[in-house]
């Protein structure tokens, strides 16, 4: 019997070495504590933010044929829709319908400032329907009282639903792909079909105090004795990370509109960017750039499931005994539940998991892609 691919998992598995890739709040690598052992962790919003904005890459999701942008930011309406409309009409008219856009799109009390708004995610559609509004009632209205009539009168049967009419990703790709929440309209929420787990080290974390100065060129021995202007330290990590992501195909497909090949194309190069983008804090001064060690892909019909338990009991910081383990606990999921996933490897180990054999990024991704024009609509 086929199956008919409803999800598409990615196991991943990554090395950085000397590196600070994603900082908590006091400057400090994120951890976790997970079997005992505390490990360094990436969070998924860090991760997803770098696979978003990778614009410079050969595969950045920018690239895509069928691509819609998204812009997030509390002042989508000022900077977006009003400002460009400043030149062109009566400042008392724009001022007059500003409050009521502001309040469409962020919620009642948005027009209190940008801090009573949210930080929200709008697609190149909805925006471009707010700024075509915006600029026609402009243009019909005589004064400000007339505009405040007119604007007031238009927002009485609009809303998000209204603002994505014929538009196959109207919140843009980014909110297709990673989701969306709007609190002042629950109905525009976009469920996220992409879920990406907290990558973290399969070994006991790997911390070092890093001491490090900056050194004043013209300061003369006798002024400073060694010529330091600042002392400071900060943290460096090491580490062979586990990720993990599952993406929900036919609630992508539903995101992009039905448009299966436009699903496709953004499976394809997520691949790329999961194996090749490296997410990192300091880049300037650790270079944290690595490619994958490791992608497991597997496609099938049933509920997804992590294989991070492979490493629950830390392993040693070994990429071979990491892949063995990973294998380990593969095989004895395959043997006790025999949900029948299809699977395509990518590793750099010599190590086999699940007795497959290597398959090269390029072939990896062709594949993934393809699954995705197999799977089940909504």
């Amino acid at each position: 019997m086929t199956i008919s691919p409803r999800f598409l998992q990615i196991h991943g598995l990554h090395t950085y070495t000397a590196a600070l890739i994603n900082r908590d709040d006091t400057g400090l690598a994120k951890k976790m504590l997970y079997g005992g052992t505390m490990r360094t962790r990436i969070s998924s919003q860090c991760l997803k933010r770098h696979w978003r904005v990778a614009e410079n890459d050969p595969h950045a999701l920018q690239n895509v044929a069928g691509f819609v942008d998204s812009v997030r930011s509390r002042e989508l309406v000022t900077h977006l829709v009003i400002a460009p409309l400043r030149s062109e009409f009566d400042s008392a008219i724009i001022d007059a319908i500003e409050p009521e856009f502001q309040k469409l799109v962020y919620g009642d009390k948005a027009d209190k400032g940008k801090k009573s708004r949210q930080t929200l995610l709008l697609g190149e559609p909805e925006l471009k329907f707010l700024a075509e509004n915006a600029a026609r009632i402009a243009g019909e209205a005589t004064d400000a009282n007339s505009a405040a009539a007119l604007v007031k009168d238009w927002v009485k049967g609009v809303n998000y639903k209204a603002m994505a009419a014929n538009a196959s990703a109207p919140a843009g790709v980014p909110a297709a792909m990673f989701g969306r929440m709007v609190t002042s309209d629950p109905k525009a929420n976009i469920d996220a079909p992409v879920h990406v787990a907290h990558a973290f080290t399969v070994h006991g974390e790997e911390t070092e105090g890093d001491y490090f100065t900056a050194v004043d060129d013209l300061a003369s021995d006798s002024e400073s004795g060694t010529g330091a202007d600042t002392v400071q330290e900060t943290e460096v990590n090491s580490g062979l990370f586990y990720s993990y992501e599952v993406i929900d195909l036919p609630g992508l497909i539903a995101n992009c509109g039905g448009d299966k090949e436009l699903a496709s194309r953004l499976v394809h190069n997520l691949i790329y960017l999961i194996a090749e983008v490296s997410p990192g804090a300091k880049k300037g001064s650790t270079a944290p750039y690595s490619r994958a060690d490791l992608l497991l892909v597997e496609t099938g019909d049933r509920a997804p499931r992590s294989l991070a338990e492979a490493y629950r009991k830390a392993v040693p910081h070994d990429r071979e005994v990491a892949v063995r383990a990973l294998d380990m606990h593969l095989t004895a999921l395959d043997e006790t539940y025999a949900t029948g996933e299809e699977r395509r490897l990518l590793s750099l180990s010599p190590e086999t998991v699940g007795g497959m054999s290597r398959s090269s990024l390029k072939d990896v991704a062709e594949w993934a892609a393809a699954r995705v024009l197999e799977a089940p609509d909504v």
